[in-house]
């Protein structure tokens, strides 16, 4: 019961890693907030990418100690094909989401001496063919993490993030259903983990938030802990 009495935020909480972390957390005594721009149990609607809604939804939330920001979108297409739409809808749900909510949540998790884990990517650490807008958000969730943590260091908070590859969620599936035309199959190949069985589970990656918020990881701040089966090794 490692986070009894605590208040957890997590966002895209409907399925895929967000379920299973809100899941975990709730397991281990945490009262979870919990959102998504699709319905479920127990979870509350929230279109991350409205910021002012966002925001609102931080202060409701109440005092908190720890915000996971999972909510994310891809979308992979040859360059030529992407349309600013398309790049600012990635942006706007897998960075600019993560900064507005860990704005608004910080000067309750300086209080309470709380901390964030948000959810990058390997594509965020290395660059993957197809996915330039994806790329951009994740390593730009790192670097704001690596931000974060140094400001907030000495005033009590931590700030780490996590970084999986291939991992079974919706988002992955359906990715990989939709494939551009004439795709490099080598460069594709790169973006695999090497460990069997190939896949991470949702519950590997919510084990690592849970790790990285608990205080079993309290001397570690600034991390992007990559949960890759070996793919960038």
């Amino acid at each position: 019961m490692r986070f009894q009495g605590k208040r957890v935020l997590v966002t895209g909480a409907a399925s895929g890693i967000g379920k299973a972390t809100a899941a975990l957390f709730a397991a281990e005594g945490a009262e979870v907030v919990a959102f998504d721009i699709a319905q479920a149990p127990g979870v509350q609607p929230l279109d991350v990418t409205d910021s002012e809604a966002a925001r609102a939804a931080v202060l409701a939330a109440g005092p908190l100690d720890v915000v996971a920001n999972v909510a994310g979108v891809c979308r992979l297409d040859h360059l030529a094909d992407v349309t600013l739409e398309e790049w600012n809808r990635q942006i706007a749900v897998n960075l600019t989401a993560t900064f507005v909510i860990c704005q608004a949540a910080m000067p309750g998790l300086v209080e309470r001496k709380g901390n964030i884990v948000n959810v990058a990517s390997v594509a965020g650490m290395r660059g993957q063919a197809y996915s330039a807008a994806y790329c951009a958000s994740k390593a730009g969730v790192v670097m704001l993490t690596k931000s974060l943590a140094l400001e907030f260091a000495r005033r009590g908070v931590r700030v780490n993030c996590v970084s999986p590859g291939q991992v079974d969620t919706p988002l992955v599936t359906g990715v990989a259903h939709a494939f551009p035309e004439n795709v490099n199959s080598r460069l594709i190949d790169r973006n695999l983990n090497i460990l069997p069985p190939g896949q991470s589970s949702p519950e590997d990656i919510a084990d690592a938030i849970t790790y990285l918020a608990s205080d079993a990881a309290k001397t570690i701040t600034g991390v992007a802990l990559t949960i890759d089966g070996g793919m960038i090794s």
